[in-house]
């Protein structure tokens, strides 16, 4: 029996990266081995241990054949004949298939660390095209690692895409791998190396067709939308956002989409248009809850947060109440963070501050102040306590305004 580290863990530790999981090839044994030493057995499509101390998974080495449609229709065999080399020729990309020994020898079959240097993610085999997931997967290491897709790889994609593969693929899985690559360090390349192989316009047609659309040069020099969804993308991240943010800001303009050519490059009423589209979206991959409401009310209201210098108190007291500013003060910076990206993520804007944040977090510390308690105090018992604290917070945003 022999034991490799192999996958993420020595492609990070090449990189020099942090490693943090650490997964093990078993050649040349048995699950009665394994379990003989003390070894736990998870999992139910193949034999996986988790190691007695230190809780490390640890697989039994395996080939795989195509059985049935999508990720999980596949057969195993995991016989001590398959050799370290055959498992790991049916791993997706040539860096993710290099392995170690306990003594730190590396073992690279597949040129993983020349890939590694130069910057590229390659198949490993032709067996690359039975896993419709590893086109999502390849995409999200594009973004994770800026790296370029190899030409023949890339062929592969487009190829897994036109078979229809992807649809078998489920939601849950889809919008896992999704939320991973928007969380990683270049999420707009992901976006376009989705849309560069087809796989964009099946998963998510509506970013799909956000490109070609334009939109005044006077607010958006980048003129394209989807251009401008990837340059937002691309300031959530460099200014280390939320993913749930980075979510919003992917979807918030999904209404330009739909806006009809007689009125472009305008696009009055985009905002309460897009927001049927984020909630299908959010219902389609199964985006959790909250991810969903921050994007429908970020896609809702962006605009107006643009303009709120504009507005006299009544509408922005209206504002404010649309963005709960009062109860829940940490679900406005999300919103203002996803609103900052959108109007920094143009050509040549990427510096500029946001003065609307300052702005409205400066009115809703100014509500904030109004004493509901005093006032019901004050108040004499026949009056509309309602009516009265809302006309208190209009009234401090009246001095606000003025003193601002």
């Amino acid at each position: 029996m022999k034991i490799y580290l192999v996958g993420g863990a020595v492609r990070d530790a090449l990189l020099g990266l942090e490693v943090k999981d650490r997964d093990w090839v078993v050649v040349g044994a048995s699950p009665e081995d394994l379990e003989s030493q003390g070894y736990r057995r998870v999992g139910k499509s193949f034999p996986v241990f988790l190691h007695p101390h230190s809780k490390d998974e640890y697989a039994l080495a395996r080939t795989e054949r195509k059985t049935g449609p999508g990720y999980t229709g596949f057969s195993f065999d995991t016989s001590t004949s398959v050799s370290l080399e055959d498992d790991l020729r049916r791993r997706d990309l040539t860096i993710n298939a290099i392995a170690q020994t306990k003594d730190g020898e590396i073992i690279d079959p597949y040129g993983g660390q020349a890939d590694l240097r130069a910057g590229v993610l390659r198949h490993v085999s032709e067996a690359f095209v039975e896993d419709p997931l590893r086109v999502l997967r390849t995409c999200r290491f594009a973004a994770r690692f800026n790296f370029v897709i190899a030409p023949e790889t890339m062929n592969l994609l487009r190829e897994i895409v036109a078979s229809g593969e992807l649809s078998h693929l489920p939601a849950e899985r889809v919008w896992l791998e999704c939320h991973t690559a928007l969380s990683e360090a270049h999420p707009q390349v992901f976006i376009r190396t989705m849309r560069d192989c087809g796989a964009l316009a099946a998963v998510l047609p509506e970013i799909e067709c956000l490109f070609g659309i334009p939109q005044p040069a006077k607010y958006h020099p980048e003129i394209d939308t989807g251009e401008h969804i990837c340059l937002a993308l691309e300031q959530s991240a460099a200014k280390s956002m939320s993913t749930m943010v980075r979510f919003a800001v992917l979807v918030h303009d999904v209404g330009k989409g739909v806006t009809p050519k007689s009125m472009l490059p305008k696009h009055r009423g985009h905002e309460d248009a897009g927001v049927p589209l984020v909630e299908e979206i959010a219902t389609r991959l199964r985006v959790p809850k909250d991810y969903r409401e921050l994007a429908v009310t970020v896609t809702k209201h962006h605009l107006r947060i643009h303009r709120v210098h504009e507005m006299r108190a009544p509408a922005l007291m209206k504002l404010l109440d649309s963005l709960d500013a009062q109860r829940r003060p940490e679900r406005l910076t999300e919103i203002l963070d996803a609103c900052e990206a959108d109007a920094t993520g143009r050509t040549g804007l990427q510096g500029q501050a946001y003065e609307p944040r300052e702005y409205i977090n400066g009115a809703a510390d100014a509500i904030r102040q109004v004493s509901a308690k005093k006032l019901k105090q004050e108040l004499p018992p026949e009056a509309d306590f309602v009516a009265a604290l809302n006309e208190a917070k209009i009234s401090a945003l009246k001095t606000y305004i003025a003193r601002y």
